[in-house]
């Protein structure tokens, strides 16, 4: 326990930070219903959960280099632990915005940095490596558990207990906080108020404009609060946003040359191993949580399951990267960090095409269940080395800010991963739809137009009975409600395989992020 007990705590917090992401996903119907909104709306709290993290890790890092990591991990679990609480007794979208994607956020922002640094400071050589294969496969359980757990208490209680359950989590993990090692103590740095803000904006445009996308238009404009030049505001908000991350970039450069503490150094991004290590978390993160977004959607709202079959029938993805995660020791005795990696974007490539082939109309259990497995597999070869790569790649003093620029891309990921992919799942569902009711002859041109011009003001992915059922009280006659419910049925279908296609494509572009690693 004197060897292992810090691990075992740090586990905790690595799988209270992972369980409720995954519980929000297979609760996505329940919590539509509980608060009596949309898909996209969700999506659009689930998205800010993981920006909030992102936005906030690099200064989170750099706050546990200024009071102390054990410190910062402790504040960081009692922020996040008022947010569970509020997450649970939450009334309105706008509460559970405040709590889950909110303050939850900001203590992950905190724990995360400072949990990476705690476990380099107090393990190294093989037991470092075997500590992270660990938390890896901690991860892969935290994800295979909020399924389930968020699915059980969905359907037979409430998806609030689960935030109940995380509040005394937390209290308990903060309780056995001593037994932590602190890391090394050195010069405390400043804290770069104006970077933080720049980071955090350039990061925001970026994501939000991404995930208004299906709303707005990529680059037409559909619904766009504005129309800059004739065009969509999307591709204008993305341009402000790189461009605030460029003045980041170069302000940071700034306070370098000047001899003040920068938020991060610049300088740590030239650093091969670690550069190509945050490029594959951010791909890793994009298409793990693209796909953990589609798939509930196809679970519950086009083949009807409830919330705890959606979670059982993604366990094999948690179950395989949780075992894959472990195995990372002995992997790294026969094969080159690289060569894993690189098998494990591989592995992803071919599972989203397996996915892809298997979104049917009704569910073929075992073949659906294979190609989940694959996806785990690939997850956890990944999982298994990226973490031990970052932190190896840089000294004692820099592991703070390592483990900072790590989590940013790995929540960045997340919340592109949910804000593209869930963009692309829309998108393509109106403009299938659209399409396939104006080829039917047997759908009056009159109906089309009424349905392009909704889908104009908005799209949300809904079940075959809630179109079936506005048709009817819209005085649609049964056999005309038919055909346009079998078309939407189809575009339904049509709209998962792209999403799942370009998980496919970025798996293959995660190949490219990993030509620096060791």
């Amino acid at each position: 326990m004197r060897k292992w007990g810090p691990l075992i705590v740090l586990g905790m917090a690595q799988f209270l930070m992972v369980l409720d992401q995954a519980v929000m996903n297979v609760s996505i119907s329940q919590l539509v219903q509980d608060f009596d909104t949309t898909v996209s709306v969700i999506q659009g709290v689930i998205t800010f959960y993981a920006l909030t993290m992102a936005t906030l890790m690099l200064t989170g890092g750099k706050i546990g280099d200024i009071l102390g990591r054990r410190k910062a991990f402790t504040i960081g679990l009692l922020i996040y632990a008022s947010g569970s609480a509020l997450t649970a007794a939450s009334w309105s979208v706008g509460a559970l915005l405040v709590g889950w994607s909110i303050l939850e956020g900001i203590g992950a922002a905190l724990v995360l940095p400072a949990l990476v640094a705690l476990i380099a400071s107090n393990y190294t050589g093989r037991d470092r490596l075997a500590a992270f294969g660990v938390i890896g496969g901690v991860a892969g359980a935290g994800i295979a558990a909020g399924p389930i757990i968020g699915g059980y208490f969905t359907t037979n209680l409430s998806w609030r207990w689960v935030f109940v359950g995380e509040v005394l989590i937390a209290l308990l993990i903060v309780a056995l906080v001593r037994i932590i090692k602190d890391a090394p103590a050195g010069r405390k740095p400043q804290l770069d108020m104006v970077g933080a803000v720049l980071t955090a904006l350039g990061l925001g445009l970026i994501v939000y404009a991404l995930l208004q996308a299906s709303t707005w238009g990529w680059i037409e404009p559909r619904n766009s609060p504005i129309e800059p030049f004739g065009f969509s505001l999307t591709p204008f908000l993305v341009a402000a946003g790189l461009l605030t991350m460029w003045g980041f970039a170069r302000w940071e450069a700034h306070r370098e040359a000047s001899g003040r503490d920068p938020l991060v150094r610049m300088a740590l991004l030239k650093v091969p191993a670690l550069r190509s290590g945050l490029w594959s978390f951010l791909t890793q993160n994009t298409v793990l949580l693209g796909i953990f977004f589609t798939l509930p959607l196809y679970f519950q709202i086009v083949l009807g399951l409830n919330a705890l079959q959606t979670g059982i029938r993604m366990l094999p993805i948690s179950v395989a990267m949780f075992l894959t995660s472990m195995s990372g020791p002995l992997l790294a005795k026969r094969w080159a960090p690289k060569r894993i990696v690189q098998a494990g974007f591989l592995t992803l490539v071919l599972a989203s095409l397996l996915l892809l082939s298997q979104v049917q109309p009704s569910l073929n259990g075992v073949q659906v269940t294979i190609a989940l497995a694959v996806l785990g597999i690939g997850m956890g070869l990944i999982a298994s080395q990226l973490g031990n790569i970052a932190q190896s790649s840089v000294g004692e003093q820099d592991r703070g800010e390592a483990g900072g620029l790590q989590w940013t891309s790995q929540q960045l990921g997340s919340s592109l991963g949910t804000a593209v992919i869930g963009a692309v799942v829309l998108t393509a569902l109106g403009a299938a739809f659209v399409g396939r009711v104006a080829e039917n002859p047997a759908v009056p041109d009159d109906l089309t137009y009424a349905i392009e011009i909704e889908l104009n003001e908005e799209t949300n992915f809904v079940s075959a009975e809630q179109v079936e059922d506005a048709l009817q009280q819209a005085g649609v006659d049964e056999a005309t409600t038919a055909q346009v419910v079998s078309e939407y049925q189809g575009a339904q279908l049509h709209a998962l395989h792209a999403g799942l296609l370009v998980a496919a494509f970025l798996s293959l572009a995660g190949l490219l992020a990993t030509r620096q690693l060791p």
